[in-house]
């Protein structure tokens, strides 16, 4: 079992359980979609600079000891890879052994233009990728205060991460999130502490909340009823209600899409959480 909330915790989400929060600090899973938790021998407070595939890494310090998070992408092959400290005297190489993971196939009935868009939707897709992109996609060196990660909404998970996705018969890229079918209303929480990097109703995601907790870790909450009176650049707390879960986008039926990014690469979210 998880360790229970903080009190203050509780009373920004009194509907959270002890079994909906998890230690800040992911299980290493190095597999493409995965997490490598790295032990780093920094001294300091400093925040160490790594980096992988020219990007950098989040790090976080826990009892003392420095750790980088090195985000794996989707589409890294089997095989040995090198993330990098940065350090006066040079660069200092971690090596990576990445492990394959055959992930299922899932294959789903949405309406027709959410597979065949016609060319006035093509044109907004256009619009909002870069935006939803750039929000996901970005590193502010900006260390928030974290402690527990809450998961965003109670609910059944009824659609795990990387499930290669097969829309109306027409195959689509894998699964970037964890999906949590949950009712209509159910609220969704922030899962961390961190800031609001777009927010607004598009295509594909519905209505939807990004949040920026630093160092190149984003998430997104997508398919919401509904969001709170928030705008870009807003500060949110870990357990903030962001929103309801919905059915909106490129749904089969009510629950939250929750992504997670690190370094640019989407992954597992059920690494932050002890189920």
């Amino acid at each position: 079992m998880i360790r229970a909330a903080k009190t203050s915790l509780l009373m920004l989400s009194i509907f959270i359980s002890a079994s909906a929060l998890a230690e800040f600090i992911p299980k290493d899973s190095r597999v493409p979609g995965g997490v490598a938790v790295i032990s780093l021998p920094q001294k300091g407070d400093a925040p160490p600079h790594v980096f992988f595939q020219e990007n950098r890494v989040y790090t976080a310090k826990k009892n003392g000891e420095w750790f980088a998070l090195v985000g794996l992408p989707l589409s890294l092959k089997e095989g040995q890879y090198q993330a990098y400290w940065r350090t006066k005297e040079g660069d200092k190489p971690f090596p990576i052994q990445v492990k394959h993971k055959a992930y299922q196939e899932q294959r789903l009935t949405v309406k027709k233009k959410h597979v065949n868009p016609d060319p006035k939707q093509l044109e907004r897709i256009r619009k909002e990728t870069p935006v939803i992109r750039g929000a996901m996609d970005t590193f502010k060196p900006v260390v928030y205060e974290q402690s527990s990660l809450i998961q965003p909404t109670e609910g059944r998970i009824s659609s795990s991460f990387g499930l290669r996705r097969v829309f109306n018969g027409q195959p689509r890229r894998p699964h970037s999130g964890m999906d949590i079918a949950a009712p209509t209303g159910t609220p969704v929480l922030s899962a961390l502490n961190g800031k609001i990097a777009a927010i607004g109703d598009y295509y594909f995601n519905g209505k939807t909340v990004i949040i920026d907790h630093g160092q190149g870790l984003t998430m997104l909450y997508c398919h919401l009823s509904r969001t709170e009176n928030l705008k870009v650049g807003d500060q949110v707390t870990a357990g903030q209600q962001i929103g309801d879960v919905g059915a909106t986008g490129r749904v089969t039926g009510p629950h939250l899409h929750w992504t997670v990014t690190l370094n640019k690469a989407r992954v597992d979210p059920a690494l932050f959480l002890d189920h």
